[in-house]
């Protein structure tokens, strides 16, 4: 979810109010997603880096999260979409936290899509807690550290439960993850876009994954070894 700023720039308008724009391509894409049946939509609507960004604009994105949740929650009922996160959100403001909480367990039994967003989140801060919560663990004595493999290692981190995301879409003409799921990423398509965030549609959606579907995704293995795989003998 990038380009709000520089869309708004373009537009010769206040930032925060690009902001307000890239929330409704959230509500085009979350819409998109859940017609043609994804199962998990993850978005990256706020890093740890964001909390550097000026007060006035930090203030402005949490209530615009807050906003976007009391707006939304009768839509995620009806569509049976359950909101679950990632990152340290006790960082957030108090009401937005508290409306956050909210709306996580007032769908937690919805069950056709999971829309995921990532807040106050960075890939290498998650990693590090992993890691400290694995030592705790050991020292204590619930698990041995020869028992540690990539399998357990997930378990540890934000998205315990979660599959890896098979596609990680980047608008706004950068070629960068930015400190997003370095662990689940490991395999993931990615696909990059010149489009800004506000401008994001479901025709640049369905594009990305046209393009998504077009690419033999082989893990590490030859494709003759995926032939054998798929038909064996």
């Amino acid at each position: 979810m990038d380009g709000n700023g520089r869309w708004a720039q373009k537009h010769t308008i206040g930032r925060i109010r690009g902001h307000r724009k890239g929330a409704q391509a959230v509500r085009t894409v979350v819409r998109a997603c859940r017609e043609i049946g994804v199962k998990y939509l993850t978005l990256f609507a706020f890093s740890i880096e964001n909390w550097e960004r000026p007060e006035k604009e930090v203030q402005a994105l949490m209530l615009l999260l807050e906003e976007y949740l009391i707006k939304e929650i009768d839509e995620l009922q009806e569509q049976g979409i359950r909101l679950t996160t990632i990152g340290d959100i006790d960082r957030l403001h108090p009401q937005v936290r508290e409306k956050l909480l909210q709306v996580k367990e007032s769908t937690l039994k919805n069950d056709k899509m999971i829309l995921n967003l990532a807040l106050s989140y960075g890939g290498k801060d998650e990693i590090i807690r992993a890691v400290k919560k694995i030592i705790e663990e050991n020292k204590n004595g619930k698990i041995d550290i020869n028992e540690i493999n990539k399998e357990t290692f997930s378990n540890y981190l934000y998205t315990c439960g979660i599959p890896d995301p098979d596609l990680l879409i980047r608008t706004s003409g950068e070629y960068r993850i930015s400190n997003f799921m370095l662990w689940q990423t490991a395999y993931t398509e990615l696909y990059f876009t010149e489009v800004l965030w506000p401008d994001f549609t479901r025709d640049d959606l369905f594009k990305a994954i046209a393009s998504y579907q077009k690419r033999e995704r082989r893990f590490g293995l030859t494709s003759e070894q995926l032939k054998e795989k798929s038909f064996p003998n």
